[in-house]
């Protein structure tokens, strides 16, 4: 892992009406052409991305959208990933044009708003026009944070760029400036991890998956310490060990047999449902996998993935769960499928969400799809928690964590 992955990013969404010059701002504080400019309102057509370091956030990604007010052909579906875009965001950075608010402005504050999206006013094009003192009397009714700026002034771009990062430190919520530990804070000082990681078809080859060089790395970020092994040569590198681990975390695909060679006293989890808590509301997915053994004949249940792959011979999310889901009700399920950040907006049709472990998502994003689920009374699990479920070693999974383990036992009795 040599770069930062965007969903471990700080996510920084700019918006506005077409042709307040998102772009440019983009480009002005990157420092390169990133976004395509032009005076033609609608140039932006889908959401641009720039990944970055922004000192003192760290690495961030900014979200250039297409325009709110967009009314071309194309404009409602680019309107659709603005939205998606700001969903996604952390922060909204909001551009207008100097002494311009109409009900397009008021309805894009209010959109913001009702997201409760952390956001800043940037009066832009301010080289062209300069903005009266009523026009930023009524932005400081909207936010008491308001920058004005021209993009295309190189020579006011430090003293812009310095403007900015202040406003963002003061947006951004203390848990991104301060992430939360993945698995940092289940160990004391100098304790023993043993992940267990198997390699079979889907491993990239010369490489680990990214939740478990993540995990690694939050390790040794707490001063712990990581034993790495095969699930074959699990059992044996165990007896050699002078001290019992202080946990021992697994592939989800093999829980069951890792459970069978842990002992009794040793704490052990997965990958999966470490994500699980990291990414989003481990108490609720724990509640949402006590109701598989709820499904019945002809139930209907969304598989979600983060990331897009060529599913191979026997994938986890294609082949593997669906599977074992039937199995486990011992009825046929009608099984859908969604990629990416696609995500259905009639989830009430599902009687159960199996979300992947969304290690391409924000936390953020998955907080939504959890909420999403929850206001439409489908409950939602995640790869990991529901794996354990059916192979009946969900209870030892979440010894780790008792809170999300009594949620489990309260729906499940």
């Amino acid at each position: 892992m040599q770069t930062t992955p965007k969903s471990l990013r700080i996510q920084i969404g700019i918006f506005g009406r077409t042709n307040v010059g998102k772009s440019s701002f983009l480009n002005m504080i990157s420092g390169q052409d990133v976004a395509i400019t032009s005076p033609v309102p609608g140039t932006t057509t889908d959401v641009v991305e720039k990944p970055m370091e922004l000192l003192p956030l760290g690495p961030v990604v900014f979200l250039d959208s297409a325009g709110l007010d967009d009314m071309s052909v194309l404009g409602e579906l680019r309107v659709e990933r603005t939205m998606k875009a700001l969903d996604r965001s952390d922060v909204a950075l909001f551009l207008v044009e100097a002494n311009v608010w109409s009900a397009a402005e008021e309805n894009i504050v209010r959109i913001i708003k009702e997201k409760k999206k952390p956001f800043a006013v940037i009066v832009n094009k301010t080289d062209a026009v300069v903005p009266t003192d009523d026009f930023l009397r009524k932005l400081s009714s909207v936010t008491d944070k308001v920058l004005c700026v021209s993009s295309v002034s190189g020579t006011e771009r430090n003293t812009y760029l310095n403007a900015i990062k202040q406003i963002l430190v003061q947006l951004c919520p203390e848990d991104l400036l301060m992430p939360k530990a993945l698995i940092g804070d289940l160990l004391p000082p100098g304790g023993l991890v043993v992940m267990v990681v198997p390699i079979d078809l889907q491993a990239p080859k010369g490489r680990l998956i990214l939740p478990q060089v993540q995990a690694m790395r939050d390790v040794l970020d707490h001063d712990a310490a990581v034993l790495v092994v095969k699930e074959r040569e699990y059992a044996a590198f165990l007896r050699n060990l002078k001290e019992p681990p202080a946990l021992v975390v697994c592939d989800s695909q093999v829980v069951m047999k890792v459970v069978a060679d842990t002992p009794p006293g040793v704490k052990c989890t997965t990958f999966s449902i470490l994500f699980a808590r990291f990414k989003g509301d481990l108490i609720e997915l724990a509640r949402g996998a006590a109701r598989i053994g709820q499904l019945k004949a002809g139930d209907r249940v969304l598989i979600a993935e983060s990331c897009t792959h060529h599913a191979a011979e026997d994938d986890i999310g294609r082949v593997k769960i669906p599977r074992w889901l039937r199995q486990y009700v011992g009825c046929e399920l009608t099984v859908d499928h969604y990629a990416g950040r696609d995500y259905p907006k009639d989830l009430e049709k599902y009687q159960l969400i199996v979300h992947c472990g969304s290690c391409m998502l924000t936390r953020g994003e998955m907080m939504l799809r959890i909420q999403q689920a929850k206001e439409r009374g489908v409950p939602v699990t995640n790869y990991g928690v529901a794996i354990s479920f059916v192979q009946g070693v969900l209870k030892r999974a979440l010894g780790p964590f008792p809170a999300a383990l009594s949620a489990f036992e309260s729906v499940s009795h």
